[in-house]
């Protein structure tokens, strides 16, 4: 029976045939088509083994085609996709951070499909850098005397540690040394700086003092560090950047800060208080400043490096820094988000990340009230569609224990629908894929970082998972 089976498969050519009039996949290598039509094959093979398949109608082109059209047309997709953030999470590591503004789409473009000057000086004809750039804009916004950019934080705090105190001793505050997304701990970027660490203060109190009595002929820099998605509360005590600063200055040593999500606008409320602006930093005396471009700041990844020119100077010499150093399209982008800072209002409606951090509760509340009315129009018989107050989080380990208000739409499932997980799972297979959050017994998804005209892909992928198991494209 099995020998039948088998040999009731109908060949490649056969189905290709059959393919070519498939409007849908119009733009898909035929090669590739091939290459999957053989791999679809080898599954139905295997399938006939399992005993799944018992019948050779089942293996007739027209039977065959709907389930090998959509298998071609899912395995054929980007790898890179863009998703649907419905968590609330507004600069999530994992979904690519901060959105950029229009205007730093269109920068990117022009940066792409031209030549451009990025290392030529067009007053001079000469060959120029491609920091000067965005420096003086950096400069400007932040108060600093020089600046640098490479290519992500992490880089940042390499470099300038290996420039500044390679060989030498760094102190540091024990309650800084935490570790962040992606196993990035202080201490080993210390070490592969070439800086050695020597650590005060307990882990949850350090005191100048501490800083004072550490101080030696090895020492070569002062760290500060930005705790990110770590908090300590309750009897706590951190020496703020400008006490670093003076006792710094007296020996002749740099300050380093790491402020991690470096910001420049000053954010209304406990966000405000919780994460400081870079401009209120460089005001403290800190000598060289590092943090990234891709969070709160709202740009591309970038690591920026600012602060006072000799020590700037130094670290732009560094060898290393070519190795770091970020690409034209970085620098688009990057150099028309600072531009859009000229203006704070407009900033804040312009740039995404600042958009969703900012948005006012009774916006969060009639979005969401919309959003419910349009997946209760579609899917209100497979689910209780419900608004609640809820909370959203900055993300990007800024201000880990600070709660957004905002509104979600509740999906509950009733019926013949399906459990909470087997649709969390299937919202991953739609296009695009939709991320939610699940709790108390429900699908929950936060309008505060969905783009306004993202409703309609939300409510198509819904439909998608709970009609076609997600299969769709």
């Amino acid at each position: 029976m099995a020998t039948d089976l088998f040999r009731s498969i109908p060949s490649v050519d056969r189905l290709l045939q059959h393919l070519e009039q498939d409007a849908s996949l119009t733009g898909i290598p035929r090669t590739l088509i091939k290459e999957l039509v053989n791999a679809y094959l080898e599954e139905i093979r295997n399938a006939i083994r399992r005993g799944s398949v018992e019948n050779e109608h089942e293996l007739e082109p027209r039977a065959l085609l709907p389930d090998l059209t959509l298998y071609i047309r899912k395995r054929s997709r980007p790898r890179f996709r863009r998703v649907l953030n419905a968590t609330g999470v507004v600069v999530h590591t994992n979904l690519g951070r901060s959105l950029l503004a229009q205007e730093a789409v269109e920068a990117m473009k022009t940066a792409c499909t031209g030549y451009s000057n990025l290392e030529f000086d067009l007053e001079t004809g000469q060959r120029g850098s491609r920091y000067d750039l965005v420096q003086d804009l950096l400069c400007e916004l932040s108060g600093a005397e020089a600046a640098l950019v490479v290519n992500n934080n992490a880089a940042a705090v390499l470099l300038v540690l290996n420039t500044l105190a390679q060989g030498g001793e760094v102190i540091v505050s024990r309650g800084e040394l935490v570790e962040i997304g992606g196993s990035f701990r202080i201490p080993e970027v210390m070490e592969r700086s070439g800086a050695v660490l020597r650590e005060v203060g307990a882990t949850n109190r350090t005191h100048p003092a501490d800083y004072e009595r550490a101080i030696g002929p090895e020492t070569a820099a002062l760290l500060k560090a930005h705790t990110s998605n770590y908090r300590i509360v309750g009897f706590h005590k951190e020496v703020d950047a400008s006490e670093l600063a003076a006792i710094a200055k007296d020996r002749d040593l740099p300050v380093i800060e790491d402020l991690g999500s470096g910001n420049l606008l000053r954010f209304p409320g406990a966000l405000g208080q919780e994460e400081p602006t870079v401009q209120d930093t460089v005001a403290k005396g800190v000598s060289v400043i590092c943090f990234s471009g891709d969070k709160l700041l709202g740009g591309p990844q970038a690591g920026i490096i600012l602060g006072k020119e000799r020590y700037i100077r130094r670290i732009q010499a560094n060898p290393l820094n070519r190795a770091l150093r970020i690409d034209k399209m970085t620098l688009a982008a990057l150099e028309s988000t600072l531009r859009l800072y000229k203006d704070p209002e407009a900033a804040q409606e312009k740039i995404p990340t600042l958009e969703m951090i900012c948005a006012s509760e009774s916006s969060l509340r009639n979005r969401a009230a919309g959003l419910a009315r349009k997946i209760r129009k579609t899917l209100g018989k497979k689910f209780r569609v419900e608004t609640a107050k809820g909370t959203s989080r900055v993300g990007g380990g800024a201000s880990p224990t600070l709660a957004l208000p905002t509104h979600l739409v509740r999906l509950i499932p009733r019926g013949d629908a399906p459990d909470l997980e087997t649709l969390r799972r299937r919202l991953l297979d739609t296009n695009p894929p939709l991320v939610g959050r699940v709790e108390d017994d429900a699908l929950c998804l936060d309008p505060r970082t969905l783009r306004r005209l993202e409703a309609k892909d939300l409510v198509a992928a819904l439909q998608q998972a709970v009609h076609n198991g997600g299969n769709h494209t």
